[in-house]
């Protein structure tokens, strides 16, 4: 039996996050380990759709307090899941018109209570260059500059909440073509 872990993973759109943590449950499934992820998003959707929001992009572009409500019934449902090891995937920050607002403030992490915290990255042209290609989201346009700006804030918003949380933080690269050397290192990183 492993030791519980509720493992909070992030990452900018384009770094290959979702497909990331797939392979790392699966992994971890496939060794008779009790894994799951949930995409607080995707929570938040399903609790938007409610209040009639029909694209999950336009989560981001409710009010601030609106967004904070949705937060607060996700951490609470993900939150009772019972796995051994819970992935979180999630983003550092939401892009709204006030700027840019945490997607794990302290309301959220008090609830979640997460025992480790994982940015997954890549270099900002491979981010750039996935994004074109991503016909799936309706993203905002943005410049390598741009990119490189997210990373900074991601990286920001997650020591915060490190610091919050005595929790370990890890940045893991997601290099194009590398995803199981990066899955490697993050089943490596919470010590499973």
């Amino acid at each position: 039996m492993v030791e519980n872990k509720r493992v909070v993973i992030v990452g900018i759109p384009g770094v290959g996050k979702t497909t990331l943590v797939t392979t790392v449950v699966d992994k971890l499934n496939g060794e008779s380990k009790h894994a799951s992820v949930k995409s607080y998003g995707t929570v938040m959707f399903e609790q938007a759709k409610k209040l009639g929001v029909n694209d999950r992009d336009e989560l981001r572009k409710l009010p601030v307090e609106k967004q904070k409500e949705l937060q607060k019934m996700a951490a609470e449902e993900i939150s009772n899941l019972k796995d051994d090891v819970v992935f979180v995937d999630t983003h550092a920050f939401i892009a709204s018109k006030s700027g840019f607002y945490p997607g794990l403030p302290n309301h959220v992490l008090q609830i979640l209570q997460p025992t480790h915290f994982i940015i997954i990255s890549a270099h900002p042209s491979e981010i750039f260059d996935r994004r074109m290609k991503d016909k799936t989201r309706n993203r905002d346009k943005i410049s390598i500059g741009g990119i490189k700006n997210e990373l900074a804030i991601q990286e920001s918003m997650l020591s915060s909440c490190s610091v919050l949380t005595g929790s370990p933080i890890k940045v893991i690269l997601n290099n194009e073509g590398k995803v199981e050397e990066a899955a490697n290192k993050v089943i490596k990183t919470i010590g499973v």
